[in-house]
C-alpha cells in the first residue's frame, strides 16, 4: 500500500496539501455558477463539488481530520450556492453579484469583529479570559454616538467610546485580576451590566423615536488616485476611516506581539505568570493593561457600528458580533493575520447572505443567521485543536 506519511525533514503534509485543493475546487464549484461564468447547468458545479468532497473524505479517513471537514464543508456549502445560482435569473445575477461590491461589504461587516477580536488576542495572551467583547462593544457604541450627538463631534464621540470601553474593561480586569474572580463569570456580567445599562440609558435618554439622524459620522477617506481604476478602486477607493484603521492595527499587533520586548512580557505572562514574576515581569500590572486595551479597541469597535457602518444606535445592536470576534480569535489560533482572515471569512458571509437576499427573497432573519452558522462549523473544526496561551482563565496569586 502506498503511504503518505512524510519523509524524513520534510515539512510539506501531503494529505493537508490534498485537502486544500478539495477546498479550492469547492470554492471553483461555487464560481462557475457565478458571474462572470453563470453557468446555467448545476451539473459542473456537482462534479467539482463532488471531487471536492472525495478529496476531504479522503483526508478525513487517513487522520487529517479537520482539514478533511473544511473540505467537504465548503463542497456541501459551494454546491448549495451554486445550485440556488442557478435557479436565478442571468438579470438577478448580475445585479446582485458584483465581486467589487461584495469584497468592499465584506470589509464593512468585518471591521468590527477586526477591533473586537485583536483586544480579545491582546487579553487572552496576557492570560485573562475576555468574554466581555460584546458588552465593551456595546457600551463604546452607546457612549461613543452619545457624546458624538451631544458635542456635535465625531472625534470626540471615538474618544468617548474608547474611554468607556476601556472602563468596562477595567470592571472585568479588577474582578478577575484582583479578586481573582471566575474570568467566564466576570465577562458574562461586563455583557449583561452593558446591555441593561445601554438599554435603559437610550429609552431614557432617546425614548421610542431613537437616535436623530443627524449625527456626526466617522468619514470614508477617499483615495483619488483610485479613481478609474474599477475593481480595486470599487473595493478600496472610499472606505471609512475606520476600516482602515483596524487593517493597520493588525501589522502593527503582530509586530508589537512577536517582535517586541513588550510582545514578549505580554506572551510570558499568559503562557506561565510565575516564571515571569520571578524574573521580574509585573504581571498584574501586563495583565491590566492588556485588558484595558481590549476594551479599547472593543469601544472603537462598537464606535464603528453605530456612526461609522451606519448613523444610529438600537438596542443591543452588537447583535452577537463580540462572540463571533471571540471565534475569529480561536479559528485564528490567537495570531493577527489570522483572525484577520478569521473576520474576513466571516464579513464576506454577511455580505454574501445580503445579496442572496435580494437574489432569493428569503426572509432576513435566515440570512442574518448566515454568519453564525459559518462560525459554528468553524469553531467545531478547531475546538479542542486550537491551543490558547497556558495560563489563559487561571487566576494568578503572587506567593
Amino acid at each position: 500500500m502506498t503511504s503518505l506519511a512524510l519523509p524524513a525533514g520534510t515539512t510539506r503534509n501531503p494529505l493537508r496539501t490534498l485537502a486544500w485543493a478539495g477546498i479550492v475546487v469547492g470554492l471553483v464549484a461555487a464560481f462557475v455558477a457565478l458571474p462572470p461564468v453563470a453557468s446555467r447547468s448545476w451539473v459542473p458545479s456537482l462534479l467539482l463539488a463532488l471531487l471536492a468532497a472525495l478529496a476531504g473524505i479522503f483526508v478525513f479517513t487517513r487522520g487529517e481530520r479537520r482539514f478533511g471537514m473544511y473540505a467537504v464543508a465548503t463542497a456541501l456549502l459551494a454546491f448549495g450556492l451554486a445550485y440556488l445560482a442557478t435557479r436565478s435569473s442571468i438579470g438577478k445575477l448580475d445585479t446582485v453579484v458584483v465581486w467589487s461590491a461584495l469584497f468592499a461589504a465584506m470589509l464593512r461587516y468585518a471591521t468590527p469583529l477586526i477591533f473586537a477580536a485583536l483586544g480579545g488576542m491582546f487579553s487572552e495572551r496576557s492570560g485573562v479570559v475576555n468574554i466581555g467583547l460584546e458588552g465593551m462593544m456595546l457600551t463604546g457604541a452607546f457612549f461613543g454616538i452619545l457624546a458624538a450627538d451631544k458635542l456635535d463631534s465625531w472625534e470626540l464621540g471615538l474618544l468617548v467610546a474608547i474611554l468607556s470601553g476601556g472602563a468596562m474593561a477595567l470592571l472585568h480586569a479588577v474582578w478577575s485580576i484582583h479578586f481573582r474572580a471566575d474570568q467566564i463569570i466576570s465577562g458574562f456580567a461586563v455583557n449583561v451590566l452593558a446591555v441593561g445599562l445601554t438599554g435603559y440609558l437610550f429609552i431614557d435618554i432617546y425614548g421610542q423615536e431613537g437616535t436623530p439622524s443627524d449625527i456626526p459620522s466617522i468619514p470614508n477617506v477617499h483615495l483619488a488616485f483610485l479613481d478609474g481604476v474599477g475593481f480595486f478602486g470599487d473595493i478600496f477607493g472610499n472606505l471609512n476611516l475606520m476600516i482602515w484603521i483596524a487593517l493597520i492595527l493588525v501589522p502593527v499587533s503582530w509586530f508589537v506581539l512577536f517582535r517586541t520586548p513588550l510582545g514578549l512580557r505580554i506572551r510570558a505572562v499568559g503562557e506561565h505568570p510565575r516564571a515571569a514574576d520571578t524574573v521580574g515581569i509585573p504581571v498584574f500590572g501586563i495583565r491590566y493593561a492588556a485588558v484595558i486595551l481590549s476594551g479599547v479597541l472593543a469601544g472603537m469597535g462598537g464606535a464603528y457600528l453605530a456612526f461609522g457602518l451606519g448613523s444610529q444606535f438600537s438596542e443591543n445592536m452588537t447583535a452577537g458580533r463580540g462572540f463571533i470576534a471571540l471565534a475569529a480569535l480561536i479559528f485564528g489560533k490567537w495570531k493577527p493575520f489570522g483572525l484577520l482572515a478569521a473576520a474576513l471569512l466571516f464579513g464576506f458571509s454577511q455580505a454574501l447572505g445580503d445579496a442572496l437576499q435580494t437574489i432569493l427573497h428569503v426572509n432576513a432573519f435566515l440570512v442574518f443567521t448566515l454568519p453564525y452558522i459559518l462560525t459554528l462549523v468553524a469553531l467545531v473544526g478547531v475546538v479542542g485543536r486550537s491551543r490558547g496561551p497556558a495560563a489563559a482563565g487561571i487566576p494568578y496569586a503572587r506567593q
